[in-house]
């Protein structure tokens, strides 16, 4: 199982991007989904996670900015990130809890990271 993310980039405060990350290999289906982001002398932290029903949750620092979804069609889930500021300058990466065709069990796995760096 892969997972690639794309869809960072440079961005002036203020303003908005979009992250999407697509799994791909044998997978029967996928429960939790989210968003992880390392900024530079900090501990990789959560951003946002979404259920395979839909449920969200968000870190306190994006709430209202930040949007998580998923297509369980495309084993893809997206991060829409407006009111961009300097402080959101990390590695984004993408976490997907997967079933794998043929196996019982859950394996977690992680995107390579994506570049988002927010100038002032």
């Amino acid at each position: 199982v892969q997972l690639v993310e794309s869809g960072g980039g440079l961005v002036q405060a203020g303003g908005s991007l979009r992250l999407s990350c697509a799994a791909s290999g044998i997978i029967f289906s996928i429960d939790a989904m989210g968003w992880y982001r390392q900024a530079p002398g900090k501990e990789r932290e959560l951003v946002a996670g979404i259920t395979s029903g839909g449920r969200t949750n968000y870190a306190d620092s994006v709430k209202g900015r930040f949007t998580i979804s998923r297509d369980n069609a495309k084993n893809t889930v997206y991060l829409q990130m407006n009111s961009l500021k300097p402080d959101d300058t990390a590695v984004y990466y993408c976490n997907a809890d997967v079933r794998r065709i043929g196996l019982p069990n859950v394996n977690n796995y992680w995107g390579q990271g994506t570049q988002v760096t927010v100038s002032s």
